[in-house]
Order: C-alpha cells, then structure tokens, then sequence
C-alpha cells in the first residue's frame, strides 16, 4: 500500500492497559482509555492512502507475462505463514510441534454437526439437470431459497427476489467480479482501514482495481465513542484526498461484522455511510459475511437489507458466503443480492469461471431451506462455543495485560501488542510475528490488513480447545521471552479428555 508521508512513528500511548472482558459493553477503548485518549492533542498524520498493490513489486520470471509475474508475486508476498503452516501443521498425534494456526479465519468448532447433516441422505440427489450447464446465475431453486433465507435472516421488510439473486464460488471471486464489472482499470473503492487484506487482490488481480484506505486510529478523539471508529467525516477527507491525487474513486466496500475489528454497524452508521455513497454516486459493496456469527446476545446485528429503504438500491450490492457463519470455507458457496439487474447479468457472466457444481448447489439448497436445523442446532450450538473459545482467550490476553477490542462477532480478537515492539515501526512488527512463527504459533500482523499503527495482531479463536491452550501458551512464551517449542503439556491433553466426554 503506498501512503501518504509519515511523520516519526508514535509511541505507544502510556494510557493503554488490560481491559475487563466480562462483555461486549468492556470495549477496549472505553472507561480509563476514553479519558486518556481525549486528552491526547497529538494529531497522527495519515488520514488515508492510495492503494498501489505493486509499489515494491520484484519478480524476474521470463516465463510469464507483466499480469502474470504480478500474480505470482502476489502470491509469493502474501502466502509466507499460511504456507509454511501447510509444511507443519500442528496435529496432536502425528506432529504434536507443528504450527498452530491462529491466524486464519475459520470456523473448526462445528465439524461435527455439519458432517452429521451434510451427509443425510437428503443431501445426496444425481439427476440430468444436475450434471449439464446451469442458469449462469444458479440453478433457480437455489436462488429461490437463497431470497428466502437472507429474507429471514436479515430480517428484511420485503421479501427478497431470487431475480436479484447471483450464486458463484466464493466471496473472492464475488469481490473480483464486481470491481470488474463496477469499476475501469485504475479506479478505486474506499474501504477503512484495517480490513481484511486478501480484499486487496481480490479488486486488484482481474480488475486492476485500487482502494483508498481510510485510516481509522486506536485512539478515541473528536466525536467517536470507540476506538477505530468509521465516520462520515472520515470517508469524506479521504474521497477529497484521493480526488486530489486524481485517483477516481467509484464505490465505497462495507464489511459488518467488521474484519478484523469485530465491530457491528448500528442501522443509523449504516444510513450514514449509504447517504454519503449516494450524495456521491458511488456503489457501496456490503460484505455481510460474519452476519450470523455474532455470539453475544446482547448485541442486535442489522443487515443492510434490514433497512426500510436503501438510499440508493441500484448502487447497493450485498454478498453473503456460508464460509464463515457454518464453517464451509472449503466449499466454496458465496451469493450475490442487487437489485441492479445490469450487474447481476454482468456477475452471472463471469459466473462461467467461478460457478458451482449443481451437485453443491442442490446441497446448499436443501441446507439453506433447513430452518428447524439451523435455528435448533446449529446456531445456538455454534454460538456457544464461540462465545466459550473467545473468553478463554480474552481471559489469557487480559492475564497478560495485553489490552485488545472485546466484541462479540466473528472469530478473532484484535490485541496491541505495541508495547513489545522495541520500536514502533512495522519493521519491529515483522520480527515480532516471525518469533511467533519460529515458536510454532500462527498469528496476523497489522501490516497485512493495513493498519497504520504498528504493533496490532489478530488472533482467531474459533478453534477447539487443545490447539487454543497450545497456541496460547506458545505466544505467552513469546511475549514472555521464555520462546521454545512448546510441547504438549499433561494438563492439555487430560482436559481435552475430558471435552471429549462432556
């Protein structure tokens, strides 16, 4: 990402400290950090930054063309921890000093409902329409049941149109395929920063499509009530930036619940953002893909479809994916809604490359229809064993004085880890994951989701209990400078026996 000219690099704020985590209202951000931040007069520099994916692009190969040489420098840049996790993949029995991977968001709670489910004989039909070329946009009685489940799960005031309804395989290839068809080549969305960084390829590889981070900052100043906060205001300074830059930018991507911040837009932040969007003719991309994976119950999630009027319906495109919120991001199965018929016959043309099997799509159907399933087993059962991993984890975070966003949506923690850099420079940020990674623990540093802070990491939790007290014990030893391979203690494995017969 390139970025506008930084000052010195700041200093950790003294005022930081370990937070409650005995709910969603003990944010990280509120109570003494709130006072201490509005006393800050210390203004930080970046307000946003234009995207140039390829600023420090290096890559001799002769065999491939300029697109394929940046393709595969892509892959090369971004794929170092996750790659070298696949080469040593903790497992308790046949590699118990592998890599334990916390960095990667995915839901391993729920296995076993979902294989008891997916593998009932109602989920298994081989017919001839099945095997021969579909509709480009879904087979129709997929769409019709995925209009009627956003329909009831995102509460919308009208029932949705299965017309509106695209289905292809993923939200990736959904992210690709509308930067392509919504935007030329070198224009720009807007999306706040930190986000959930694969979003940069996704726009960028097929559609040489930029963004314009709006750097959102930890500290609570001016009118945000929480630490990074998306504001009208925000948005606005950096649409102006990137027009002085002459860089066009021509939507604005939403992802609630937010990635990494676990952060629930209010249906009135929602308005705001979509009033901004319409006032300047700009789509708004509504990555809705955590939507049913808020686990605390105090909290009310609003999906954007809830809404009782869009400002702008035509501009206004929803994805949805059952990667996250029923563990299945192997399947590849991710949805498209608009009501801008345009962009959905554009989608469903680039659904050639990126359709499903009529195999999948007549499982996701009859998945999606199962309601009694859904509301009876599965959510509550997933909801509760998320809620249980994120507090032990919270819980061992805050044994460690290690301040961090407490919210109660999606599967990682957002933790400051800044007071262990030497430095704050994203350099030192580096070497602190890499001590991570040589101890045999997976995170996410803040640089990959373009956070201008240095020194922030996300964890992911929603993991089964044996892999998170290993990976737990493993970054206490590194934040603790006691880093070794860490075995297996007695403890861990007499506990996971007792999981296994609860």
């Amino acid at each position: 990402m390139f970025r506008v000219p930084e000052k010195e690099p700041r200093a950790p704020n003294a005022c930081l400290g370990p937070v409650s985590t005995q709910g969603p209202d003990s944010n990280y951000g509120d109570g003494l950090e709130r006072e201490c931040s509005r006393k800050s007069t210390q203004k930080l520099p970046e307000l946003y930054g234009v995207g140039d994916p390829t600023a420090t692009f290096s890559c001799d190969s002769s065999h491939l063309s300029s697109r394929g040489r940046v393709i595969k420098w892509f892959w090369d840049s971004a794929e170092e921890g996750y790659r070298a996790y696949r080469m040593d993949e903790y497992d308790e029995e046949k590699n118990p000093h592998g890599i334990v991977n916390l960095g990667t968001s995915e839901n391993k709670l729920c296995f076993d409902l979902l294989s008891k489910r997916l593998s009932q004989s109602d989920m298994l039909q081989v017919e001839p329409s099945l095997l021969q070329y579909p509709d480009w946009r879904g087979h129709l009685f997929l769409r019709e049941e995925v209009a009627r489940f956003l329909s009831f799960y995102c509460k919308s005031p009208v029932p949705l149109k299965p017309e509106n309804v695209v289905v292809l395989n993923g939200c990736a290839s959904l992210f690709s395929a509308l930067a392509t068809v919504l935007c030329e080549a070198g224009e720009a969305f807007l999306i706040a920063a930190p986000y959930y960084g694969a979003i940069t390829q996704h726009v960028y590889l097929y559609g040489n499509v930029r963004l314009v981070c709006v750097y959102l900052d930890s500290e609570v100043t001016g009118q945000d009530t929480r630490p990074f906060q998306l504001s009208v205001e925000k948005l606005e300074m950096a649409l102006q930036g990137a027009d002085s830059e002459g860089v066009k930018v021509k939507g604005l991507i939403l992802i609630n619940p937010q990635n990494p911040l676990g952060d629930i837009y209010s249906p009135e932040e929602l308005r705001e953002y979509l009033e901004f969007a319409r006032r300047h003719g700009l789509h708004v991309v509504v990555d809705e893909v955590y939507m049913l994976s808020v686990f605390e119950e105090s909290l009310g999630y609003h999906s954007v479809l809830s809404l009782e009027r869009l400002p702008d319906p035509q501009r206004t495109h929803v994805m949805w994916a059952t990667s996250k919120d029923f563990g299945m991001s192997g399947l590849r199965f991710g949805t498209l809604y608009t009501e801008n018929q345009d962009v959905a016959t554009a989608v469903a043309s680039l659904c050639r490359y990126h359709g499903l099997s009529g195999l999948v799509q007549y499982q996701m159907a009859r998945l999606l229809q199962d309601h009694d399933w859904i509301n009876q087993v599965y959510l509550p059962e997933n909801h509760a064993r998320l809620k249980a991993a994120h507090t032990y984890v919270a819980g061992e975070l805050q044994a460690l004085g290690i301040p961090f966003l407490n919210r109660g949506a999606g599967f990682f923690i957002w933790a400051d880890l800044r007071k262990y850099l030497p430095e704050a420079t994203f350099e030192e940020e580096m070497l602190l994951w890499h001590r991570f990674l040589d101890n045999k623990v997976l995170l996410s540093f803040g640089k990959a989701f373009e956070c201008k802070e240095p020194g922030w990491f996300r964890l992911v939790f929603s993991d089964k209990a044996h892999r998170l007290r290993l990976g737990m014990q493993r970054v206490r030893q590194v934040l603790q400078g006691t880093s070794q391979v860490a075995e297996d203690p007695p403890f861990c494995q007499a506990q996971e026996q007792r999981d296994q017969h609860r």
